[in-house]
């Protein structure tokens, strides 16, 4: 089993930054890929961004550009810097870990907008 716990959500204004944070513990060697996803009222729970334990990163279209996913894999640590935020990017954000036949999903962190 692995355990993830983020931090680092809250409320900022339009044009602000957060950066988030998701510690993996427990069997670390059944997962590589790491990433974010995000959840909005009424919506399907969507990719953000994710990272290979080599580096590779995929981002959304919707915020290429203004998020940078990073991990460090000494710390088993991924982040999400988010600048330039937007109303629309109001969600929850899941941290996600996985690999084949395993898969992780974390608590959620509120991230709030406001305009």
């Amino acid at each position: 089993q692995v355990q993830l716990v983020e931090s680092g959500g809250g409320l900022v204004q339009a044009g602000g930054s957060l950066r988030l944070s998701c510690a993996a513990s427990g069997s670390i060697f059944s997962i590589n890929n790491m990433g974010w996803y995000r959840q909005a009222p009424g919506k399907q729970r969507e990719l953000v961004a994710a990272i290979t334990t080599g580096g590779s990163t995929n981002y959304a279209d919707s915020v290429k550009g203004r998020f940078t996913i990073s991990r460090d894999n000494a710390k088993n640590t991924v982040f999400l810097q988010m600048n330039s935020l937007k109303p629309e990017d109001t969600a929850v954000y899941y941290c996600r870990a996985w690999r084949v036949l395993h898969n992780y999903w974390g608590q959620g962190t509120q991230v709030t907008v406001s305009s």
